[in-house]
Parts: C-alpha cells; structure tokens; sequence
C-alpha cells in the first residue's frame, strides 16, 4: 500500500490560496536543506499533502522554483528601494546609520528571503543574487556621487574614487547581512549603528 495513502484529505483551497502556502514551504526547504532538495514530492510532504495537489498549481518543479525565486527576488527588490531611496546630499553619519538600520530591520523581518540569498550556492539563486547586487550598485552609485561633490572631492578624483567607494560601501551592506544571520548578538540597530559610523568615516576621510 503507498505510503501517503492514509494521509487525511487536504483542505480545499484554491490554486490563488495554496500557491502562496506551497511556495513558503518551497523556501523552507531552500533554506534549510538547498533549492537542489525543493521537488513537488518534498513540498507535498510538507505540506501533508498528495502531489496532484502541487500539481494543481505548478505545472512542474521548474516552474515552482521559478516563482519561488520570482517571489523573494522581488522582496528584496522592495526592500532595496526603500532602503535606498534618496537621501541628504550633504550627509553625516546619521544618513548612513539610518539606512542600515532600514536594511537590517527588513533583514530581521525576512530572515528566509536572505538566508536563500546569502546561503544558497544554487545557480537559480546566484543569477537573482547578482541582478539584486548590480542594481544596488546603480543606486548606490547615484545617491554617492552628489555626496562627494558636496564634501568638496574634486570631480577627477570622484570619477577615479566613486566605483570603488560603492564597492566598499555595498560590501559592507552584505557583510552586515551576513553578521545579523549568523551572530544573534547583534541587534539590527547596534550593528546599523556601529556599521553605520565605520562606512561614513571610511568615506568621510576618502575625501
């Protein structure tokens, strides 16, 4: 006799109401075990539920981990435009604190969606992973270059400094990430804080 035959009925749900569940498991299992393991069979288990009902859904694996991928990237997305959105020209360490502490906040309250991106060596992953950097590389770059200026960097040196000066500043965003998700000692307004204060100081004295 199959395995799941005595598994109870599922409740009754819509493909627009059962997606969303089916993909939150999806990334549970990204998460924990790599998007290697995420399969209609894995996900069904999970859910406690049979596999025509993934299939009811999602014509394949593909597809699943397409959306899934879809979902979170565009998340971050959200998350990046908000943290990133255009602030004093003239800036102090204020700017820079507050704008780590909107990204670790949002990292605290979608801890999944970054640990799929900074724990996944997954090729699916690591595409999204690299359009999300370069597109928080373009904003960082447009809200940088007026704040050099305005700390009075000559425009030669600001054209020979700034994509340095990002790459140092969007580094130190990842590292960030990285340090909330694997220290529980840090609070996302500390390390803002303390990350916040080191990046204005490194690009204050670049000047």
């Amino acid at each position: 006799m199959a395995a799941n035959s005595h598994r109870p009925r599922a409740e009754h749900l819509g493909p627009e109401r059962r997606r969303p569940q089916i993909l939150d498991a999806a990334l549970d299992i990204a998460v924990s075990e790599g998007v290697s393991a995420v399969t209609v069979a894995s996900v069904a288990e999970r859910l406690r539920v049979t596999r025509p009902v993934i299939y009811a859904c999602f014509a394949n694996r593909v597809d699943m981990i397409a959306e899934l991928v879809q979902r979170e990237e565009g998340r971050l997305r959200e998350s990046m435009t908000t943290v990133l959105r255009r602030r004093a020209v003239d800036a102090d360490a204020t700017v820079f604190i507050d704008g780590f502490r909107a990204l670790l906040n949002t990292v605290a309250e979608q801890p999944k969606t970054w640990r799929l991106v900074y724990g996944s060596p997954d090729s699916e992953v690591a595409e999204f992973f690299g359009r999300g950097r370069a597109d928080a590389v373009a904003r960082c770059t447009d809200l940088l270059r007026p704040t050099l200026a305005a700390w009075g960097m000559p425009e030669a040196d600001i054209d020979k400094k700034l994509y340095p000066l990002v790459e140092l500043w969007v580094s130190a965003s990842e590292g960030a990430v990285r340090s909330l998700l694997a220290d529980s000692r840090w609070a996302p307004d500390e390390l803002a804080e303390f990350l916040g204060e080191s990046v204005y100081h490194a690009l204050r004295t670049a000047v």
